[in-house]
């Protein structure tokens, strides 16, 4: 593990607080942050003096974002959750009583209008839809969690989709509840981040929603880039410019920082176990973003690195 100040590291300062389970941070060029609010089914501005405006009402579980090529937001929901509160800090207990399937929708900004895009790839709905990024095509990858009963679970997969509504591909299914999800900064690899196994992995992109696979019987795995020792959990993630993909932690609460060649390069602890995004905006994109969502809280922190320039946002 790199050599850090984590005195300095885990100094932050709070945008706001009150936001109902905070997650999918974009950082606007106007300064302001875009959000999703999935307890409050919103997507929410957060301005920079704190205030907070709801765009749009979508209804079931908005969880990831990212700006498309059209200017527009489009969003993982993922169709609902039921939830609870444990010591003071909120939290996703199971599927909401009107849970039917995930779907990813297009929000208009200036009007807030929502648009559902996809509910379904090769007559099989959408679970859990989680998050996405978007190519230098303008077109999108992105998890589906899947979604866990009481005594049923439905395995999650990555897919990929045209911004237009064309296609739809499933890419790689079944996987163990893949979440956070990003692209190497040549576009060529994708990173997708693996909840309850704790576990980082990568494929190469070879065609159009194509990734590369393992040989028979881990067909499905990928590479490993990281799977840290100990009781801990993997949310969404961030790319820096360099390459590393950072990670936010769930359990230990903070941000786990990964080589693209493997292994952990450092780890930024934070006071919320349900630590969950990361992105970076500001000058030189060295100011991180994170959504603290137990305590439904939106931090920035003065970052060491720039955040990777994100395609049709930070150009």
């Amino acid at each position: 593990i790199a050599n850090i100040n984590r005195a300095k590291m885990t100094e932050f300062r709070e945008i706001t607080s009150g936001l109902q389970f905070p997650e999918g941070p974009i950082a606007m060029p106007d300064g302001s942050i875009i959000l999703v609010e999935i307890e409050r089914q919103t997507l929410t501005r957060v301005h920079p003096d704190g205030r907070q405006e709801v765009i749009a009402k979508t209804g079931g579980g908005p969880n990831g974002a990212a700006l498309g090529p059209d200017g527009k937001v489009y969003i993982c929901n993922n169709g609902g959750f039921k939830w609870g509160v444990d010591d003071g800090l909120n939290h996703p207990i199971a599927p909401s009583d009107d849970y039917v399937s995930g779907r990813i929708e297009r929000v208009d900004l200036e009007t807030g209008a929502v648009e559902v895009l996809y509910s379904e790839c090769n007559g099989h709905p959408l679970s859990g839809p989680n998050d996405i990024v978007f190519d230098g095509n303008g077109n999108f990858w992105f998890t589906d969690l899947g979604k866990a009963w009481e005594r049923e679970l439905v395995h999650g997969a990555i897919y990929y989709a045209r911004a237009d509504g064309s296609l739809i591909v499933e890419a790689m299914h079944p996987l163990a509840k893949p979440n956070g999800i990003g692209l190497s900064p040549d576009d060529k690899r994708l990173y997708a981040a693996e909840t309850d196994a704790g576990r980082l992995v990568a494929w190469d992109i070879v065609g159009e929603g194509q990734l590369s696979r393992q040989p028979w019987p881990a067909i499905e795995f990928g590479d490993l880039i990281m799977a840290p020792e100990g009781n801990v959990r993997f949310d969404s993630l961030a790319l820096e410019a360099n390459g590393n993909i950072c990670v936010a932690t769930l359990l230990t609460g903070g941000i786990t920082v990964a080589s693209p060649e493997g292994g952990v390069v450092e780890f930024i602890p934070l006071p919320d176990i349900m630590t969950t995004n990361i992105c970076f905006g500001g000058p030189d994109l060295k100011t991180a973003y994170i959504t603290l969502s137990g305590a439904g809280r939106l931090i920035a922190m003065d970052w060491p690195r720039p955040g990777l320039p994100l395609h049709f946002l930070n150009k």
